[in-house]
């Protein structure tokens, strides 16, 4: 992080991975209204892992680029083996995606051990909720400055943080509240909007507020204002920003949510409406044969029938 890229990747990510699980627990619940419990993972059809996979790729590549890709020796250490100033934002961010790795690889170790469904959901959501605890530890005691308008945008971040938290937590109370998947689904999608905002709103100089501009301090850029009345509207137009994305990305999850059960319902009818086709042929099929067999059964005894008629008259003569 710390980059415009360093915030759009794995934000993008995070938008991925909320719309993917929001689209499934639509469908999950739609298709099963009664017995819906809801998963803290959607598996794919020919790659069951894939979700889990891509969590794992992006948190490697994530923790390749803090520790040796991006500094400029391609290691974050001093030349004694400490840990410089300027590179202590890098550990931090590393050890959020340390944390997400861990909790995809356990995942997949948890679906391959024989577990009861139950402590096997509540496993996992668990560590998910030590993911995103640590996510918002290390936010909220970051290294960078908390002051400035990079610090609002990080407070803001954390209330996203936290609702991610908290819906993970009470899913393992509640596996079968579509409510609190709903939102869950939600508030990591909104995270990863936010990571974008942030990384396009401050690394991208026309979109620096009025009175502000970007200085490179301590191996990165940040955003610094000329007194302390341009640093408090900028803050304000933060705050405006936040409430625009809520109320936007609110319009469009719910739009999505009405769009998606109208789309599911019309194929569950579709297919009720089948498989009744299905069972009136069958049932015609039925009824044909039978009068098929009654109708030869009928022309078996009027022959024999008339195979008796014919007998008895010989005999008379």
């Amino acid at each position: 992080m710390g980059t415009l890229v360093g915030h759009v990747a794995p934000g993008f990510g995070f938008f991925l991975i909320g719309i993917w699980h929001l689209i499934n627990h639509i469908r999950l619940h739609v298709l099963h209204p009664k017995s819906y419990t809801s998963l803290p993972w959607f598996p794919t059809s020919r790659i069951r892992y894939l979700e889990l996979f891509l969590i794992m790729g992006s948190c490697l590549a994530s923790i390749s680029m803090e520790l040796f890709i991006g500094p400029k020796k391609h290691q974050p250490l001093d030349i004694d083996g400490t840990i410089p100033s300027n590179h202590l934002h890098n550990f931090e961010h590393s050890n959020i995606s340390l944390t997400f790795f861990v909790y995809a690889l356990f995942t997949i170790i948890f679906d391959k051990v024989t577990l009861q469904p139950q402590t096997k959901h509540g496993m996992t959501q668990l560590l998910g909720a030590i993911a995103f605890s640590q996510q918002l530890l290390l936010f909220h005691l970051h290294s960078s400055d908390h002051m400035g308008v990079e610090g609002q945008y990080h407070w803001l971040l954390q209330i996203a943080i936290f609702v991610c938290l908290a819906t993970t937590l009470l899913g393992i109370q509640f596996p079968k509240s579509f409510l609190n998947s709903f939102v869950r689904s939600y508030s990591i999608m909104f995270q990863g909007i936010w990571l974008m905002v942030m990384g396009f709103m401050l690394w991208t100089p026309k979109f620096i507020p009025k009175g502000c501009f970007i200085n490179f301090e301590e191996g990165h850029k940040v955003v610094r204002c000329e007194n302390d009345e341009a640093l408090e509207r900028a803050k304000a137009l933060v705050n405006i920003q936040f409430s625009w994305y809520i109320v936007g990305i609110t319009i469009f999850c719910v739009t999505l949510y009405l769009i998606l059960i109208k789309i599911f319902q019309e194929k569950i009818e579709y297919q009720s409406l089948n498989s009744n086709f299905e069972e009136i042929e069958d049932d015609l099929e039925d009824v044909e044969a039978q009068k098929s067999s009654k109708n030869g059964v009928e022309s078996n005894r009027f022959l024999e029938t008339g195979k008796l008629f014919v007998s008895t008259s010989s005999m008379e003569r």
